[in-house]
């Protein structure tokens, strides 16, 4: 595979009023992202903005529900974006955590997620699902979650402080883990939250997920586990088309 980008034809297109795409690092290579910034943006689709702010592992989303301006900055850490605005990519940046991107075709509503660990057993998925509920009037049946590349149970290691906390939140927690063995295992972030994302209501139809592992792919993917260091992230993103 040599494509920049990735997208999931069964989880939106044009034709849904939606583009979406999970990066490589070959995209992520193409342009630099001022977090808290807004980008304009312009192509054959049009002008908009591409926002993305600073993650902090934890479980808040921002939710943009009017215009962006040239002025605009959000200095805070958010690890989820959420918005209604037409021509406004929201986007997150990964390098083995989980990208998560969800679509309300019926309230024209996307959402970007980071998931590590971290959020991912604390409940940024399912918190955001329920934000987009609360602000938006989504229905969660009404919604398309696609999961993207991200550490596969192929690969991701942890141990006992991440098994602890699994096992604190979620009552069956080996079934997202492999080879457990006490205090170390393989955790599939993915099937967990696919799983997540279904007893929330969200019809397993309607969720997709590309199963590509980042620390596998080396050439598609850059790898905090894999290279030891942040030697770049990551971007993906999700936009409502300018007209609806």
């Amino acid at each position: 595979m040599s494509a920049a980008v990735i997208t999931v034809p069964a989880f939106a297109s044009a034709r849904d009023g939606v583009r979406h795409f999970f990066g490589t690092r070959r995209h992520a290579d193409s342009f630099a992202l001022e977090v808290g910034v807004p980008a304009r943006q312009s192509g054959a689709q049009g002008r908009g903005w591409l926002l993305s702010v600073k993650q902090v592992h934890g479980t808040d989303a921002l939710v943009v529900d009017r215009p962006l301006i040239e002025s605009d900055q959000f200095p805070g850490g958010w690890d989820a974006l959420v918005t209604d605005q037409p021509g406004v990519t929201v986007a997150v940046r990964t390098a083995d955590c989980v990208p998560v991107l969800v679509h309300d075709p019926r309230r024209h509503v996307v959402a970007a997620i980071h998931a590590g660990w971290r959020g991912a057993v604390a409940g940024i998925v399912p918190k955001t699902l329920s934000l987009m509920v609360a602000r938006f009037g989504s229905t969660r049946s009404d919604l398309r979650v696609s999961i993207g590349p991200s550490a596969g149970p192929c690969c991701y290691e942890v141990d006992g402080p991440v098994l602890d906390r699994l096992q604190a939140g979620l009552p069956d927690w080996e079934s997202v883990v492999r080879d457990y063995q006490g205090h170390n295992a393989r955790l599939d972030l993915k099937a967990l939250i696919r799983r997540q994302v279904e007893g929330e209501g969200v019809l397993s139809r309607a969720v997709s997920a590309v199963n590509l592992c980042t620390i596998c792919h080396d050439e598609l993917f850059y790898s905090y586990r894999r290279e030891g260091r942040v030697n770049g992230t990551m971007v993906s993103g999700i936009t409502l088309a300018s007209s609806r």
